[in-house]
């Protein structure tokens, strides 16, 4: 999997991050959630135990590529 740095919004250029692959999806470094209520939630809605879910802020997401007209 080849990936392209989309964007940040740290300061320091690290976390968290968008990236694209070149596989048509992206990749998304953020901070793992930990709260306890939160992953109840999630394990709710189906999070199977082999995956994860993180935080990022939204405006990481201006960082999407837009699609082509």
């Amino acid at each position: 999997m080849k990936l392209t740095f989309q964007g940040t919004t740290s300061h320091a250029g690290t976390c968290p991050t968008l990236y694209s692959t070149d596989q048509g999806t992206y990749v998304v470094q953020g901070y793992k959630v930990t709260d306890p209520e939160a992953l109840a939630a999630l394990r709710e809605r189906g999070l199977p135990d082999h995956e994860t879910a993180v935080e990022v802020p939204a405006a990481l997401l201006d960082f999407v590529p837009k699609a082509a007209p």
